[in-house]
């Protein structure tokens, strides 16, 4: 029988890695490095039971359509692994395994958002094909060349360390595996700026206020992607990782992009 229970981390992610000053982003604030991983879990067990919401109203449901794209570029197969990360409610794995692929590991740094994934899976009927597991996507405990897929949506702009993440992904993957990330991006259409700021910085923390009781988590969110990297600096991130033949493609004018990059 397959364990699919969650599982603890293998160590606290978040203990701080260092006693430095260093600083990083939260949004628009710089924050010491240590206090990241605590603010981003506090800000995902505030919003984990209204996650799925959250998305439609950030995207205006159009998070849906770019999920099946990036489920299709996955390239399901059940003789094929994959590591989800970041998975929380579960939407790329259950689209994975409805598409035929194999086993599944379903994970997040966030234990609430994993919840709430499982729940969903026995809901579906799926829970015998995932395992669960709460992981630091800086820190993968999964052995070398281990997998032939690894996901990431919508979650590598809130890791600390994002380096640290695309050099785990590589490590993780067999080769001739598989590397994406699905995450809001830079707006290539110039007429589509203006119209997607005032949406981010001024309806959707409102909205979240109403939907959610929750502002700040909202504004954290909208600063959140302006803070990511633009399409070029990711796949340049990419292939510093050691990942090969990267690409990318704008979704909507560029509100998201897929990037794609392979162990060779």
């Amino acid at each position: 029988m397959t364990d699919n229970t969650i599982q603890p981390p293998f160590a606290d992610p978040a203990m701080p890695r260092s006693a430095d000053a260093d600083t990083t982003d939260f949004g628009f604030r710089d924050v010491p490095i240590s206090e990241k991983k605590p603010m981003v879990r506090a800000v995902f067990d505030s919003v984990a039971t209204r996650y799925d919401i959250m998305n439609d109203v950030m995207s205006l449901g159009i998070h849906r359509a770019w999920k099946k794209i990036f489920i299709t570029e996955l390239g399901a197969h059940p003789d094929l692994t994959l590591l989800d990360l970041a998975g929380g409610t579960g939407d790329i794995s259950f689209g994975w395994l409805r598409a035929g692929g194999g086993q599944a590991i379903l994970s997040d740094i966030n234990a609430n958002m994993l919840a709430v994934g499982r729940n969903r899976a026995l809901e579906r009927g799926l829970i015998s094909s995932l395992r669960f597991a709460v992981v630091d996507a800086e820190a993968i405990p999964l052995p070398d060349r281990s997998v032939d897929r690894v996901s990431i949506a919508f979650g590598l702009r809130n890791c600390t360390d994002k380096d640290a993440v695309l050099r785990e992904a590589r490590r993780v993957l067999r080769p001739g595996g598989r590397f994406l990330c699905l995450e809001f991006s830079r707006v290539q259409v110039a007429a589509l700026s203006s119209v997607y700021d005032a949406w981010s910085f001024q309806v959707l923390p409102r909205m979240g206020a109403a939907i959610a009781g929750d502002r700040e988590s909202y504004q954290y969110l909208a600063e959140s992607i302006r803070m990511f990297p633009d399409q070029d600096t990711l796949a340049g991130m990419m292939r510093d990782a050691g990942l090969e033949h990267v690409t990318y493609r704008n979704l909507s004018g560029g509100i998201a992009a897929i990037h794609s990059g392979w162990r060779i």
